[in-house]
Order: C-alpha cells, then structure tokens, then sequence
C-alpha cells in the first residue's frame, strides 16, 4: 500500500468527519430552534460528545438536549400598541398542560379604546408543531368615536392553522354576539338605527406568504396576505361576503435608503336583502393607513358619524432613509428613519345592480391622497411610533383632515 493513498484515504476520512459532525451540529440547533417555539422551555442547550458505551459507534457522536421547563403557571404583565392605541395586558398561561405543548391561557386587556377579556386552548399536531389547533372564548368592549358607536362582541371561535409550501393558512370558524349601541346622545340617526343585538356565525380563511425581514420596518422583501369572510351560511342574522388583501413590496437602495410600497383592497358583499352591519363595513383614513386624515374619517358618513364602506384600496409609497448626519450610528439611531411619503385612496359603497366596469369608475372617482415626510422610530419587532408633516389632498366634503404634524402608533402601517 503506498504512501500516497494512505495520505489520501486520511484526508478522504477526516473530510468525511468534518461533514458529519458540521451536520449534526446544524440538525441539532435545528432541532433546539424547534423545541424553543413550543413555548414550554425556558432553556434548551445541546451537548454533543463521543459515543460511550457498550453499543457506541466507533465514530458516532451522542446527541444530549438539556432542557429547563417552565414553571405549570406563569403570569404576565405588559403594555401594547394597536392602531393608534395604547392597552396593559395581564396575562395567565398554563404551558404544556396536558404534556404534550398545549397551552391554556387567559388574557385581560384594557385600553384607551378596547377593554377585552378571553380564554383561549392551544394545540399543536405532534412531530407538525406548524400545524395547530386553538380554542377561544372572549369578550371585547369597544369605542369607536369617529362612528358615535359602542360595541360588544361575546363570541367563540375555533381556529386550524397550517403551512402549505411558501404560505401560512388559517380556517376558522366565529360564531359572535354583537351587541351595538351609541356613544353618544349626539349620534346619528343612521347610527341609532343599527344600534341592538345581532348574531354573526361566520367561516373565513387567511392565506399569509411573508418573506420581509421585519415585519415592523422592512428592508427588503415581500408581503402577501388575502383574507375571506362567508357569514350566515352557518347561522346568525348577518349574512355577506367579505374579501381583502395586503400587499407589500421592499427594496434596499443606494446609501443605506430603503424603497416600499403597499396595496390594501377589500369588497363586501350582501347576501339577501338585509343590508350589511356597521361593525362588518370597513374603515380608511388616519396615521396607519391614508395620512393627513383624522382616524377613520373618510368616506360615507352621516351627521358627523362616519359609516364605513363596502369596497375601498389604498396605496403607499416611501422612501425610507438615514437620519441626517447619522447621529447614534450603530446604536439608538438606527432605531430611527427619516421617510418620506405618498398615500392615496378611496372608500365608497356600491350598487350591486351595476356591472364591474361601473364599479371601477366609483373607486377611481374622488380619490384622496396626501404626502408629506416625518420620522419613524421601531420599538424593537412590537410596533414603530411616526411623526409625520402632512399635507391632504383631495379631500372630499364631510371628510376630517389632520393638515401639519400628526401622531401615529402602531403595527400595520400603510
């Protein structure tokens, strides 16, 4: 046997080992990555050694996962950020309750707008922890100011998510009594009159495909998000078709500058002669989608009481750059952009009687827009607070406009 092919086997063999060990090491962060989104470890490390033993491999390796579980209760305490809302959250979660990573929990939540509690179950499909079942039982209060309107919603829904290929899909069922009175003595007829109880039983479905790198302030990649809403099929008094989507396009430019623009659209649709509910109607104007408008302050509206619409797009534009100067470079300034903006958008209802072409021509007449420039700052992957200088345009009459500085905080921004 010559040197040279002992020398080659070596290299041949070492080469090998290499590749092996780099795999397990990459199946093993793997498999720690996934034992950590369950939810039920507070510490997950991975020990790789030499096997040992009696039935141990020449060159096999032991793969050892020590695990810290969580305490059978924990609690928690925190504050979060809507759509140009502020709420306290208490929360109590019992993980792994029946020792296969389900999860009950019960959430308090009050805030400025919203007060709601809820009890929901959770669980995941062993060996598929992607695919999963939750249970909820809730109740929310709201306000709605720009409408004169209060609402309760009792409800319970069951819910079944699951990947297929590049998409997240989510199937749910909501059967939800609404109780809907006015805010206000002032409120409007149209407003009084929708005011009672009704009974909404609905199925929807929601196909995601997300390939930003921060769903807060992205710098690269896209967004798709499609979502429909059959209701009184399965019961309840309320009965519609609702269809909308999100979309997301971003691009990294030349000098650290990032390019984004969004398309929103939605349609809904009556089934029978009732006509469709305040509370199922949707809602366009404000710091979080068109800016320069008050929040949810355009479209039909009555006596000052805005209605919502049944078919409405929007769309954005920005330029997402540096602060001047680069102050705090590489720490507390880059939670900060400059950006400046153009949005536009309508909002209006439909004669169903009229055809799609005619249906069209509604949308693109009497578009608003506005633009103007501001200073976003990201709290971290939670929400990202802006402070824009507006200027509107193509207001329509009985629209509410903010013209200069305007304030908005949230977590879905047009």
């Amino acid at each position: 046997m010559s040197v040279q092919f002992l020398i080659v086997s070596s290299i041949y063999w070492h080469h090998h080992m290499v590749q092996f060990v780099v795999q397990v090491m990459r199946k093993s962060h793997e498999a720690r990555q996934k034992l950590l989104r369950l939810g039920i470890f507070r510490k997950v490390e991975v020990v790789i050694d030499t096997s040992r033993g009696e039935d141990a491999l020449p060159n096999g390796l032991d793969v050892t996962f020590e695990v810290t579980e969580l305490r059978r209760m924990t609690g928690s305490y925190n504050t979060m950020v809507g759509n140009n809302e502020g709420s306290m959250v208490l929360g109590l979660k019992l993980p792994n309750v029946l020792g296969r990573a389900e999860k009950l929990t019960f959430q308090f939540s009050y805030g400025t707008k919203e007060t709601s509690y809820g009890l929901s179950f959770f669980k995941p499909q062993p060996g598929h922890f992607e695919r999963n079942i939750s249970l909820n039982v809730y109740k929310v209060t709201g306000q709605f100011p720009w409408s004169s309107l209060r609402e309760t919603d009792r409800g319970v829904s069951a819910e079944l998510s699951f990947p297929v290929w590049k998409t997240n899909q989510t199937l749910k069922w909501e059967g939800v009594w609404r109780e809907l009175g006015c805010l206000a003595r002032t409120a409007s007829f149209a407003v009084r009159e929708e005011s009672g109880h009704s009974l909404k039983s609905s199925l929807s479905h929601a196909m995601v495909i997300d390939t930003r790198n921060s769903s807060i302030l992205p710098r690269k990649g896209g967004l798709l998000k499609i979502h429909q809403e059959l209701a009184g099929y399965t019961g309840g008094d309320a009965s519609f078709l609702k269809e909308d989507f999100e979309i997301q396009l971003n691009k990294t430019l030349f000098w650290d500058s990032v390019l984004s623009a969004s398309l929103w659209g939605g349609l809904l649709l009556p089934i029978g002669d009732k006509p469709t509910s305040i509370a199922d109607r949707f809602y366009l104007g404000g710091p979080t989608s068109i800016r320069g408008f008050s929040m949810y302050s355009m479209g039909p509206q009555s006596e000052g009481d805005y209605l919502g619409g049944e078919a409405y797009w929007a769309g954005g534009l920005h330029l997402y750059t540096p602060l001047p100067f680069r102050p705090g470079r590489g720490g507390f300034g880059d939670l900060f952009r400059t950006h400046f903006f153009l949005n536009a958008g309508n909002l209006c209802n439909l004669n169903y009687g009229e055809g799609p072409q005619a249906h069209l021509k509604k949308l693109a007449e009497c578009i608003r827009w506005s633009y103007g420039l501001g200073i976003v700052l990201r709290l971290g992957n939670i929400a990202r607070l802006e402070l824009n200088y507006c200027i509107p345009m193509g207001v329509q009459s009985g629209d509410r406009i903010c013209d200069g500085v305007q304030f908005g905080a949230g977590i879905r921004f047009l």
